[in-house]
């Protein structure tokens, strides 16, 4: 499944609907963990929203949800009784591959817990970021 679900991702048009010279060809990333595979952009983060968008629609799948994440951590930080600006800004894609979606939940039903897919893009201190979750194997 975890080699199903990347492929998806960077097959179905992530990777290779944004410009090559866009994505990094390391992975290194501040935000990069066990848990998501990230990629430095080099461009603006509007510039690598609209690439992300533009990738996800091209190929046919539909944006379920644009969460403005960033902007709810920005605004919501005071109340929390915090001073920390995390992100200068960041967005998360969901989306859904129904064929993708069917194969994997044949193969294992609980594998619903990592639909919608999500893709992220992020700006720390001018860094900008695109990540999507790296899944478990089988």
């Amino acid at each position: 499944m975890k080699t199903m679900l990347k492929a998806m991702l960077l097959i179905s048009g992530f990777v290779l609907g944004l410009a090559a010279p866009a994505l990094a060809s390391d992975l290194a990333s501040d935000l990069d963990s066990d848990l998501a595979i990230t990629f430095d952009y080099d461009g603006t983060f509007e510039d690598a929203t609209f690439a992300v968008e533009d990738a996800i629609v091209s190929k046919g799948l539909v944006i379920d949800y644009r969460s403005h994440t960033g902007e709810m951590l920005e605004r919501t930080k005071a109340d929390v009784g915090s001073d920390v600006t995390i992100f200068d800004a960041a967005d998360i894609f969901l989306f859904c591959s129904a064929l993708v979606s069917r194969q994997v939940m044949e193969a294992d039903p609980a594998n619903i817990v990592h639909c919608p897919y999500a893709i992220y893009v992020a700006d720390r201190a001018g860094k900008v970021t695109i990540g999507f979750r790296d899944y478990p194997d089988g």
